[in-house]
């Protein structure tokens, strides 16, 4: 198959990038299941952005360092910003139905999450990166030069130093040529050529035992351009999210930072004996509720240890109950169908791994090191979150970079692909005992929870790099001998991203923003980013 640009991955950065190439271009997005089931689709609190004449691009810039402790791209951050008011009118134009506010100065409601100084979140009630992604997927599967493959898991980026030994692209520059996907209901393996392949594949929140992310994110992008050639940056800082409800049969339900922007209280459960009910977070810091969400996750985590609990209560029953239901309707009837009424009590809440801030590097236009082969969105680091992602600012970031690679890639002359060998089976043999994946991927899940969590020490961070160092060749093993299957290619960039998360951390050898050291809990004067650079193979 081939095509002018191959997109991996469904979400917002990847439908932005596939929507602003296909009247010129050739595109194929490849889904690992439907083109609803990622990241996006789950963003309940909105798009941060300065669309208000009270504030400003400074402003904005300046709220995000501060929450990046000290670690975002200057020159990316500003650019970002700046571009942020057109990717919400291209999103307005698209017929994205942000809520309305007549009052406003857009039209539009904009509310305020933890560590922005304004109201500048444009939202869609409670559930924004569903509204965005269905408005998106109705464009994108109405128009004739997008194929979508859903159901096809990405295996391995093709470069040209993979090619045959005989071949003219030998000895030229390494250029990425397409990847290999598996047909997740068939079996079969299929060869995509594409001048212009585009890593859009979310986070790796599946690395950890508790996540908000959906299965799908499991750190395809970040693994397969790492194993092609591609430097990562900044994989220690993973952001926990301070409120995931905590209940059995909750499974990665998220409660948007938008219920603390709106007043939102943490206090301590009925468990916590005398100290029941009692508000917490200005024991940590002065901002309370509304500190950045490191704060607020290391707060919550030290709460619970301390007190031996397992979770800790937020509760916005105070405010009038119509405009609790009005203003999170998703979250209000999930709770509902649990038996928490959030309107009369509080809601049950744990930290959960939430974000991923560092990712292959690339620039501003989401180039990475390997020619041809592009990252953006989660799966990319442009420097913008620095060591701690800014509320709402990942989703203005999958628009405004997507924009800027679709006009790189339409800037580039066609000069076709070259002829791609197809997958080679003829050494493999199905597997025995698939056991050994879902063992392999329970570990992995534990000790990467208990050893490389909220709260970090080198000796952790040592015993999870020698037990990843054993898995990952254990599954080599696997992988070279049988025959694949989405389970064993998720696992395998599971473990390569699961190493470069604990490498990262024992590089960093401070606390800053998301990474937490107990052997090294001072910050160093000069901010610097952790890259790995792979070795040549």
């Amino acid at each position: 198959m081939k095509f002018d640009v191959a997109i991996v991955g469904s979400g917002l950065a990847g439908l932005s990038v596939a929507l602003h190439l296909a009247e010129t271009r050739k595109v194929a997005i490849i889904s690992k299941r439907e083109l609803l089931d990622g990241a996006s689709n789950w963003a309940q609190g909105g798009i941060a952005a300065v669309l208000d004449s009270g504030d400003s691009h400074d402003q904005h810039i300046a709220d995000t360092l501060v929450a990046g402790g000290g670690l975002c791209d200057a020159d990316a951050t500003r650019f970002i910003v700046e571009n942020g008011r057109a990717a919400i009118e291209w999103l307005i134009e698209q017929g994205v139905p942000f809520t309305r506010d007549d009052s406003a100065e857009l039209g539009f409601h904009l509310t305020r999450e933890g560590g922005h100084s304004q109201r500048r979140i444009i939202h869609a009630a409670d559930a924004t990166g569903h509204a965005v992604q269905v408005t998106l997927e109705q464009k994108v599967r109405a128009h004739p030069n997008i194929s979508l493959f859903e159901h096809h898991c990405a295996i391995d980026l093709i470069t040209s130093d993979k090619l045959d030994a005989k071949s003219q692209h030998r000895n030229l520059q390494p250029k990425c040529h397409g990847l290999y996907v598996q047909d997740v209901r068939s079996g079969e393996v299929h060869t995509v050529a594409a001048e212009h392949t585009v890593m859009a594949t979310g986070g790796a929140g599946k690395v950890y035992l508790y996540t908000t992310n959906p299965d799908t994110a499991s750190g395809d992008g970040i693994a397969m351009a790492w194993r092609a050639g591609c430097r990562v940056a900044n994989m220690e800082f993973i952001q926990f999210h301070p409120t995931c409800l905590y209940h059995p049969y909750a499974k990665s339900f998220l409660i948007t930072e938008a219920i603390r922007g709106e007043g939102g209280l943490l206090k301590l459960p009925p468990e916590a004996g005398p100290a029941a009910g009692m508000r917490f977070m200005l024991a940590h810091d002065e901002r309370a509720e509304l500190a950045p969400r490191d704060v607020v996750a290391r707060a919550i985590d030290f709460e619970i240890k301390k007190r031996g609990l397992d979770y800790v209560h937020l509760d916005i029953s105070h405010k009038p109950a119509a405009w609790l239901i009005e203003h999170f309707p998703t979250i209000y009837a999930r709770c509902l169908e649990l038996g928490i009424d959030i309107t009369k009590e509080p809601i049950p809440i744990v930290p959960a791994a939430h974000y991923t801030c560092g990712g292959v590097v690339t620039d501003l236009q989401g180039r990475t090191d390997l020619p041809g082969l592009y990252a953006v969105g989660e799966t990319a680091c442009t420097g913008l979150h620095g060591a701690n992602r800014l509320a709402s600012n990942s989703l203005l970031e999958c628009v405004v970079i997507g924009r800027a690679c679709a006009q790189d890639i339409e800037s580039k002359e066609r000069v076709g692909a070259p002829y791609l060998p197809d997958w080679d089976e003829s050494r493999v043999t199905d597997a025995d005992e698939e056991v050994v994946i879902a063992h392999n991927w329970d570990e992995l899940r534990r000790f990467m929870w208990n050893y490389v969590g909220i709260v970090r020490t080198t000796k952790r961070l040592e015993r999870a790099q020698h037990r990843i160092a054993l898995l990952k060749e254990e599954i080599d093993e696997y992988y070279r001998n049988f025959r694949i299957t989405s389970d064993l290619l998720e696992l395998r960039n599971l473990v390569d991203v699961a190493g470069l998360i604990v490498n990262s951390a024992l590089q960093r050898r401070e606390s800053r923003g998301l990474h937490f050291s107990r052997d090294y809990p001072e910050t160093l004067p000069k901010a610097l980013p952790s890259i790995l650079t792979p070795t040549r193979r």
